[in-house]
């Protein structure tokens, strides 16, 4: 299979089913939690949303879901459901994956 390109996947790490592709990814410089980093997918698979609330985050206050794995329910981050500022609505309907709650995949 020589030339051919196959997808990069992250799953989740605790049971690594599959969660986002590489080259869904909008952004890398997000922080979760206490300066942790975390990635800006602007698709993701194999996840269950939770409930909607507002939160403030480090670039304000916006209704977000956390995000949880389909297989085995923990939580990777939190999607952006409504964003208020203006600057900030690239995110709206993206998600994001704590890069420790994620883990590369083998390709094959």
């Amino acid at each position: 299979m020589a030339g051919v390109i196959l997808p990069r996947f992250y799953g989740c790490y605790n049971c690594r089913k599959r969660v986002a592709l590489h080259d869904d990814i909008v952004n890398k410089d997000f922080v979760a939690g206490y300066r942790k980093r975390a990635y800006l997918f602007s698709h993701v698979m194999n996840v269950e949303a939770g409930n909607k609330t507002d939160r403030r985050l480090l670039s304000g206050v916006h209704m977000v879901a956390d995000v949880h794995c389909g297989d085995c329910g923990v939580v990777l981050g939190w999607r952006y459901e409504k964003v208020y500022q203006e600057a900030q609505k690239y995110k709206e309907s993206k998600t994001v994956l704590a890069k420790y709650k994620i883990v590369k995949l083998d390709y094959w």
